[in-house]
């Protein structure tokens, strides 16, 4: 199928009506599959391989097609719809900017521009002076890259070397690819950059990083610094770490990070969190980063940050943001009025609505009750990882083998009974509500799933 591995053909499923979800059709729905099919001709299919479904609205918690179907949205948009889909204050900002009109100033400034960067600066930690505004998630750790290396330049450094960890994941441009992990989606490049490093990561499954964190990173940097004869005070300019990992949420040690910190700051090196998945409240706290009681350099976001429109920034000091000269670091569509007003109406939203608190709050019952499914299969479902609005399920049988293919099952059936969750492709389901998400709601979601699950059991194992 030119759409990926989940099945075009239409089924009769059980039709579901309730306050929260609405199945009324065959999934997939009979009219969509030649419209999905024109766009498969005509589109890379590097975009394809989602669920076979058709997006007509979606508003707050809830997505529709223009079939009368109706889903909880466990997906968030892959984390991006935090203040949740079609949010009336983001609604109402960008229409004062589209009455004006002003749709696009290049680099020239607006008052869009100013207000949200003040508002921005004003509500985000003290060492975080200044903001540099991009598109996409990907630039902006491209943009970190950069920011390390001329302050490494800066600081005298030789190498310039960059600290980076196993199975995390930082865009698909050059730069943020070579950051990244995955060695097969690197292939493309030709060469990889003999200054950017990957040390081993701190999995809850690793008895030796659980048992002593700190000497866990601290031996393989030893190793590393012997094997590519490594001088930290001349060789290394920054550490650029995924706050959690994306595919399976999770979340270092507080102490591994800790450590992490520490020695880059002892060797005149910047620390940068990629804070695309885990910012703008997802954690139960407006950055991810704090649960590790740690202050970074730069902090890279995405995704979140506005809520639906492209936007994306880097946060630092004046010192390290103003190291790149007047006019060597933009983007053609930095600093968009439109993405500003959003980006602005969305953190009034995460503050004046509560969404941060929401997030902490339902967080609670969620993972509460998603351990309870895990008590429940123990066999199939070993982890539940995550903080706040965000988890991971893992799915591993008792001999230690991925249950991939349970994971296809689990979220295709999802979509058959009104409820969307991220499908991987791997041995893990993620989970990531908008922060406006209603109790009621969460647990009728969580309530699916589990069906799901134990159907899925049944059929694949």
């Amino acid at each position: 199928m030119a759409g990926g591995s989940f099945s075009h053909i239409p089924k009769e499923v059980p039709l579901q009506d309730t306050k929260y979800r609405k199945i009324v059709t065959k999934i997939p729905v009979p009219e969509s599959i030649p419209l999905l099919e024109d766009m498969y001709k005509r589109e890379s299919r590097s975009m394809h391989g989602q669920m076979p479904m058709l997006w007509n609205r979606a508003e707050g918690f809830q997505v529709y097609d223009a079939w009368g179907n109706q889903w909880i949205d466990f997906t968030s948009t892959i984390f991006v719809a935090n203040a949740g889909h079609g949010n009336k204050r983001i609604r109402d900002a960008l229409q004062e900017v589209l009455n004006k009109p002003l749709l696009h100033t290049y680099t020239y400034a607006s008052k869009e521009r100013i207000d949200y960067l003040n508002y921005l600066i004003e509500k985000t930690p003290a060492q975080f002076e200044k903001a540099f505004l991009l598109s996409a998630g990907t630039e902006a750790t491209e943009a970190a890259l950069k920011l390390m290396r001329l302050n490494g330049n800066k600081k005298g450094k030789q190498r310039n070397g960059i600290l980076c960890f196993e199975g995390n994941w930082h865009g698909r441009t050059l730069g943020a690819q070579m950051m990244s992990w995955n060695k097969e989606q690197k292939d493309w490049i030709g060469y990889l950059d003999p200054d950017i490093h990957h040390l081993p990561f701190p999995y809850p499954w690793r008895e030796e990083a659980m048992q002593d964190p700190r000497a866990y990173f601290r031996s393989h940097l030893e190793k590393l610094c012997e094997k590519e004869n490594i001088e930290p005070n001349k060789d290394l300019c920054g550490v650029m770490l995924e706050t959690f990992q994306g595919w399976g949420a999770v979340f270092y040690p507080n102490e591994f990070v800790q450590e992490v910190v520490s020695f880059a700051h002892d060797h005149n090196m910047l620390v940068a969190f990629d804070e695309m998945q885990s910012g703008f409240g997802r954690t139960g706290e407006l950055f991810g980063y704090t649960h590790y009681d740690v202050e970074p350099d730069l902090l890279c976001c995405g995704k979140g940050a506005s809520s639906g429109l492209p936007l994306a920034l880097v946060l630092g000091s004046a010192e390290v943001l103003d190291l790149p000269d007047v006019g060597s670091m933009s983007s053609t569509h930095s600093a968009n009025p439109l993405c500003c007003a959003a980006g602005h109406a969305n953190l009034q939203a995460m503050y004046d609505d509560g969404l941060i608190d929401n997030s902490e709050k339902l967080g609670k019952v969620f993972h509460q009750e998603l351990n309870k499914l895990k008590e429940k299969y123990p066999n199939q479902l070993k982890y539940v990882l995550g903080k706040g609005l965000l988890a991971a399920l893992i799915f591993i049988d008792d001999k230690g083998e991925p249950l991939s293919d349970l994971c296809d099952v689990v979220s295709e059936k999802a979509l058959q009974r009104g409820l969307l969750v991220v499908h991987t492709g791997r041995e893990s389901i993620k989970l990531a509500p908008p922060l406006c998400i209603n109790e009621e709601a969460l647990l009728e979601g969580l309530e699916v799933l589990g069906s799901c699950i134990s159907d899925a059991i049944v059929e694949v194992i």
